[in-house]
């Protein structure tokens, strides 16, 4: 393979994204964690499986960065989950820094690479990666928008009893219960799901996106989801190492489009070979629009937790 994408942390969502790029046939693996015989673990059982998934990726499994050099894309999965009795400071405290020595390793062996981040709370990892990167702002994305979408696409084919290839949604805005799903540009082959459905079966639908982690995490009792993460941080890294030029809901770097400055927050991004190739600006209602400033303001007090930490 002459693409290498790097996995940082080798749990559920980490090993699937591995296991997805690997089977896709997209690139060589390495995944990182500092669990001694994890991650060597996992990609040792992932490069058997290639034999009947049929795929010549390369897979290692290592608990240093040197064999990362050289990675192409770099896909941060590190991090610990809000436990009973943390408080929200606590968990950006933690994550911020994992994620900042993190990032330190990463920039030392791979200064080209593209940085995509999945750990939680994202919009806020976001900002640590790019401020401790000195990336450009095109080189740094979080995983977000793709995954609230691909939950909104699901729940309509669902409602609607159609497939999914024929569903289309955008989800805007930071990732967690603030998060601003956008009936009017979701459709079904093209057909806005306004015109298919009454607005309080679409509201049910909004809100159980808004709730679809939660909803997962209720239901498994010990964890939270994977797969579908997983599949989402993979679509991103797709899109750049194969330069489609695909228009995804992400987390990205704000610099005065949607009124927001220096902020990472979810809206549509076109990705290819260069990352964030463009920022797709949609016209909003003033509904939408409010929505959205309600997202952003909460992602500005994340910003403020990071700051007291420095």
């Amino acid at each position: 393979m002459d693409k290498k994408v790097t996995v940082v942390g080798a749990g559920n969502v980490g090993a699937t994204a591995a296991q997805r790029l690997a089977e896709k046939g997209l690139c060589d693996v390495v995944l990182v964690d500092i669990v001694e015989g994890v991650p060597q673990g996992k990609s040792l059982d992932l490069t058997q499986a290639a034999a009947i998934e049929k795929h010549d990726c390369n897979l290692t499994g290592t608990n240093g960065y040197e064999d990362t050099a050289g990675s192409d894309i770099v896909i941060i999965t590190a991090g610990i989950p809000r436990k009973p009795g943390m408080s929200r400071d606590d968990l950006i405290s933690t994550n911020a820094g994992i994620m900042k020595k993190v990032t330190e390793q990463v920039v030392k062996y791979s200064p080209d690479t593209t940085l995509i981040v999945v750990s939680n709370p994202l919009d806020a990892m976001c900002h640590v990666a790019y401020e401790v990167s000195g990336f450009p702002k095109n080189r740094v994305m979080g995983m977000a928008g793709v995954l609230d979408s691909a939950r909104f696409r699901a729940f309509i084919a669902m409602e609607l009893n159609v497939s999914i290839e024929n569903t289309h949604a955008f989800v805007l805005g930071g990732h967690g219960d603030t998060m601003v799903p956008l009936p009017r540009f979701s459709t079904v082959a093209g057909i806005p799901i306004t015109e298919l459905m009454p607005k309080d079966r679409i509201d049910a639908i909004v809100d159980r996106t808004r709730n679809g982690g939660a909803e997962i995490v209720g239901l498994l009792k010990t964890g939270s989801a994977f797969y579908a993460p997983a599949s989402s941080a993979v679509e991103m890294a797709k899109a750049i190492l194969l330069d489609k030029k695909m228009i995804l809901a992400c987390a990205v770097y704000l610099e005065g489009e949607y009124g927001f400055k220096d902020l990472f927050i979810g809206v549509p991004a076109k990705l290819g070979k260069d990352g964030v190739e463009e920022v797709i600006e949609i016209n909003l209602t003033d509904e939408e629009k409010a929505a959205l400033k309600n997202s952003a303001d909460a992602v500005e007090d994340l910003k403020r937790v990071l700051a007291k930490l420095k």
